[in-house]
């Protein structure tokens, strides 16, 4: 059994470059366990945007570029950084890193091997998930659901969506008037919001055909940064509607944005495990639109204002719209019970407590 004092290290690995919900969620994770006292660290390739986010918060980065599982190199700096630091967790995330960190944390003998399963799309193989990991964390319901489907071991799979800071995300008045301040959005005008990183299965398209179908009353804001920035713009520009849709571009503040709003269109069609921003919006006791994707159905018991739709189904989404904007003035009991449901399940206490509670299965646990 470790202890405390010997400073249990907890190693997450992912080879990305880029930066959206799965890089939040894994400094998040190791944010609060080093609140712990836990030791942490990162292996990732030099460049990624984690491992320059890692070193700003103290986090300890163990460069490694997972080229390919084909690349001596990687493999080499990946068992020399494993024996020299002797992690006693180790979570992997994407494809290439939990195929090859997996794979070589086992041969190293690390005590808990994890993998976070963040996306809603077919596995080419269940065999990494069913002899690397001894867990693998499921971002949803249905991630689950098609991991055993595929062939995954049920008893394997333990379901924990990315927990929500509820103190950081709450109703401000003053943020509210300051970004629509800002926008020139007035307390008569209705504002649509999104708040996503700017890639195609998040269905920003489809928010802006929408737009140029609602009333001038209807405003749409669009936060968020990413490659799909050009084309957003080019459709907003060739409709005639850019006094009516806002690009804010990428916010390390999101939690401003929603005080903002007065609905949530949610507008992702694939993939989706259950979003952070999605969960944020929730906390807010916003009325929500979103598209019939089986993880984000997972919380809506808990919603009380909502409409679901086909995604690209522009005349349903208009309706759903002037439908939702008359339920945005709604008391604050009922605002304050959804807040308290959500936090019970999606909060980021409910999810570090799970964590360590696997990690206490295995043996490891803190003093």
């Amino acid at each position: 059994m470790n202890a405390i004092d010997k400073k249990i290290l907890v190693v997450h690995t992912d080879w990305s470059r880029a930066y959206g919900g799965q890089e939040i969620r894994i400094l998040t994770e190791l944010r609060e366990i080093g609140k712990l006292g836990f030791a942490t660290g990162l292996i990732v390739p030099e460049k990624s945007e984690l491992a320059r986010r890692g070193k700003e918060e103290g986090i300890s980065v163990y460069p490694v570029a997972f080229k390919s599982k084909f690349s001596i190199s990687s493999w080499v700096a990946l068992f020399r950084v494993l024996r020299k630091i002797r992690p006693d967790i180790v979570n992997t995330h994407s494809s290439e890193d939990s195929w090859m960190a997996g794979f070589a944390s086992r041969l190293c003998g690390v005590p808990l091997v994890t993998r976070t399963r963040h996306v809603l799309a077919p596995i080419s193989s269940a065999v990494s998930y069913n002899i690397f990991p001894h867990v693998i964390f499921a971002c949803s319901e249905a991630i689950r659901n098609q991991l055993i489907d595929q062939g995954v071991k049920p008893s394997r799979i333990v379901v924990q969506s990315t927990g929500i800071d509820e103190q950081r995300f709450q109703f401000s008045p003053g943020d509210r008037k300051e970004i629509r301040s800002r926008y020139g959005v007035g307390e008569d005008d209705i504002l649509v919001g999104n708040i996503a990183f700017l890639r195609h299965y998040k269905g920003h398209p489809f928010i802006i055909n929408t737009a140029a179908s609602m009333p001038e009353k209807f405003k749409f804001m669009i936060v968020g940064g990413g490659g799909e920035l050009a084309k957003l713009q080019a459709m907003v520009k060739a409709a005639g509607i850019g006094d009516r849709v806002f690009f804010t571009g990428h916010q390390e503040q999101p939690e401003k944005y929603f005080s903002a709003f007065d609905l949530v269109f949610f507008s992702s069609y694939e993939s989706e495990g259950i979003s952070q921003s999605f969960i944020q919006g929730l906390l807010y006791g916003l009325p929500v639109l979103l598209c019939r994707v089986p993880s984000l159905l997972e919380p809506l018991d808990a919603v009380d204002a909502y409409e679901i739709i086909d995604y690209n189904d522009v005349e349903s989404a208009c309706k759903a719209l002037k439908s939702l904007s008359k339920k945005r003035h709604r008391d604050k009991e009922h605002i304050a019970a959804q807040r308290r449901a959500i936090i019970k399940k999606y909060g980021l206490k409910a999810m570090m407590e799970n964590i360590l509670s696997i990690y206490e299965r295995f043996g490891i646990r803190r003093s």
